[in-house]
């Protein structure tokens, strides 16, 4: 470690050292808020109830984190896939109440 001390003290020979830890600032995650809104269907996938989200225009980074969010936040199993967030189960006004508290709109369809 020192060896390297002495070859930026060479390099740099004005360079005070300072001990104090930088500032790093975190800026929270912003999601995407559409004016469309997003599609929230009930459907039976091989005898089982499923619940799709759809219709996000954003990342589909944002997409999949929003997935996890309403997952943990559900304790309820599920994917991302094709654009699509797949919920096991029955929970469109949960979602729905969900995705309104963060500012999107959202449409029922079917049922």
């Amino acid at each position: 470690m020192n060896d390297l001390e002495e070859q930026l003290k060479k390099l740099f020979p004005n360079h005070e050292v300072s001990n104090e830890p930088e500032a790093i600032e975190e800026t929270p995650h912003e999601l995407f808020v559409q004016k469309e809104p997003m599609i929230c269907k009930y459907e039976k996938r091989k005898g089982k109830p499923t619940t799709i989200i759809s219709g996000y225009e954003g990342e589909d980074e944002d997409f999949k984190i929003l997935a996890k969010e309403i997952k943990s936040k559900l304790a309820v199993g599920g994917t991302f896939k094709d654009g699509e967030i797949i919920i096991q189960g029955d929970y469109r006004d949960k979602i729905m109440k969900l995705l309104q508290d963060k500012g999107f709109k959202t449409k029922r369809v079917g049922g």
